[in-house]
């Protein structure tokens, strides 16, 4: 085999079911090998950030790695911010870049795509990957490829690999799978002993569950774990979609001031509060109504617990549950709770639409035809995701990076083969929603519901005097059909459940619902979020 075949084929072993590319010359050797062989399915798409917010989405899926290829300097260089929001999430994405031949830097010459020398953009996604290779050297190779990939499973986060474009044909060795990086089983066993028995000693534990459940296929377990140990669960705003394919008693996602106020009172006031996985940032923890004190958690992530002021390390997470699970224990009544309630009943009239609206209109219509996966982009859709049912969903809740909503629906549609409904508001969509003209090609039909309310109204929630946040009416809807898809503009709330109800129904093509929001009208989460923003900041 040649290095370009070794190395989808290391991909595959690895878990990649598909690639999302961009072609260039200095990687359209590799783009070759990738359509000739089959060995995993391309799927190319038109800008690379959106190549970037697919793969990612892809690996959110399957839990294991998605795979963004594209061309040096351009076309890398144009994905780093899809890359930055995988790595501060914790997607495992492997990006390939095609790169100059590795005899052609000896010519003296500056190369085109170049920036600032030949080894700037390695140095670059050294800053957002945790793990590097220049393939370079066939015989070192396949221990590369081999080291690089362990580490993007190993970490969930992002790895990069150069491939020369004239080593694509280079006969290589095959890969050996690395073995996996070792753990301290002795810290381990304490650290399982210790949470136990914090958790017993507790008289309000609480269970938050975030992205590293997500990405290490732990939902089953940790759903077996929370009732064997009688502990409510509650999700991060980042883990929001987690455990809905479960019988977990769960209570919501917690949102601070923005959330249900008997939700946030337990957790703020637990006196063991376990974290699974989840990253303490701002976005979980930043609108709290009262500081959570630290000192009374249980924070498993990054491969190590840290409890009661010090730190096991070398302790993965899902090592961490496999070891609650395995030890006996005495499960204690799950304290009274209520399932949270969503909005149903829309009242179809010709008052003009909500955030809270379309909500509503989509729980009622899940709850007749069935549950979809959703992607999300950020501002008030993000927050209208939280009053939807349960349900799979992908956002970049954290990092917070506008344009992750369309292409995180056709990456979701190519990894699982099932219909996303993806929630987008008018800016994002001007960024990233013409990469719904590639669904035609490859047989996708998302429902995109577009927020238009010609402003990028979140913003200026913050700072309502700057006139820069008001957008024009680009007349989205009318757009669709010259993409190959059905477009519809709704304005009144009996206009929108007709158009759902249509787009369900409707298959092989997409369906955009450009749902026009009045200027100002925000959801009650997004209202309660950032009064509880500007709270805070009035402290300070």
């Amino acid at each position: 085999m040649n290095l370009s075949q070794v190395l989808l084929h290391a991909l595959k072993a690895h878990g990649a079911e598909e690639i999302f590319g961009i072609p260039g010359d200095f990687a359209l050797p590799f783009f070759k090998v990738i359509e000739e062989s089959g060995i995993l399915p391309l799927y190319t798409l038109s800008h690379e950030p959106a190549v970037g917010f697919a793969a990612d989405a892809a690996a959110r899926a399957h839990s294991a790695l998605g795979v963004a290829a594209v061309t040096y300097g351009a076309g890398a260089l144009n994905m780093v911010n899809p890359v930055a929001a995988a790595f501060a999430e914790k997607s495992p994405v492997v990006v390939i870049s095609g790169a100059p031949g590795v005899g052609e830097a000896s010519r003296g010459l500056l190369l085109h795509h170049q920036a600032k020398t030949l080894d700037s953009q390695y140095r670059i996604y050294a800053e957002i990957t945790c793990d590097q290779a220049r393939l370079d050297d066939a015989q070192r190779a396949p221990a590369d490829i081999a080291r690089v990939l362990r580490s993007c499973l190993t970490h969930s986060r992002p790895v990069y690999l150069e491939l020369p474009r004239d080593m694509v044909d280079v006969a290589c060795e095959p890969v050996q799978a690395a073995p996996p990086e070792d753990y301290d089983r002795e810290a381990l066993e304490a650290c399982a002993d210790e949470v136990l028995a914090a958790l017993a000693q507790a008289q309000s534990p609480v269970m938050m569950v975030g992205v590293e459940v997500r990405r290490f296929g732990l939902e089953a377990k940790v759903a077996l774990l929370a009732d064997r140990l009688g502990v409510p669960v509650v999700t991060s705003l980042l883990g929001r979609g987690l455990l809905s394919e479960t019988r977990a008693p769960l209570l919501g996602t917690y949102l601070g001031v923005a959330g249900a106020p008997e939700l946030s009172a337990r957790v703020e006031h637990s006196d063991a509060l376990l974290l699974l996985g989840v990253i303490v940032s701002d976005t979980n923890f930043g609108v709290s109504a009262r500081q959570i004190d630290m000192r009374k958690t249980i924070q498993a992530l990054d491969r190590r617990v840290t409890l009661n002021h010090h730190t096991y390390p070398r302790v993965p997470l899902a090592a961490l549950v496999d070891a609650l699970l395995a030890r006996p224990s005495t499960p204690r009544p799950v304290p009274p709770y209520s399932a949270p309630a969503y909005p149903r009943g829309l009242v179809a009239d010709d008052a003009p639409i909500t955030p809270n609206d379309i909500a509503t209109a989509i729980n009622d219509l899940m709850a007749a035809s069935g549950r979809l996966p959703i992607a999300a982009d950020v501002g008030d859709c993000l927050f209208t995701a939280m009053e939807i049912e349960n349900t799979a969903l992908v956002a970049p809740a954290y990092y917070a990076t506008m344009g992750f909503g369309v292409p995180a629906g056709l990456g979701l549609q190519a990894a699982t083969g099932e219909r996303p409904l993806i929630l987008v508001g008018d800016g994002a969509f001007q960024m990233t929603g013409w990469e719904l003209g590639n669904c035609p090609r490859y047989g996708w039909d998302p429902i995109v519901v577009v927020f238009n309310n010609q402003s990028w109204e979140m913003l200026r929630t913050f700072q309502p005097e700057s006139k820069f946040n008001t957008l024009g009416d680009w007349k989205f809807a009318e757009m669709a059909a010259g993409m190959g898809g059905d477009g519809v503009r709704v304005t009144t709330r009996r206009e929108l459940q007709a158009a759902l109800a249509r787009a369900v129904v409707t298959r092989g093509r997409f369906q955009l619902i450009e749902a026009m929001i009045p200027r100002g009208v925000l959801s009650s989460t997004l209202q309660r979020f950032v009064a509880g923003q500007k709270r805070l900041h009035a402290r300070k």
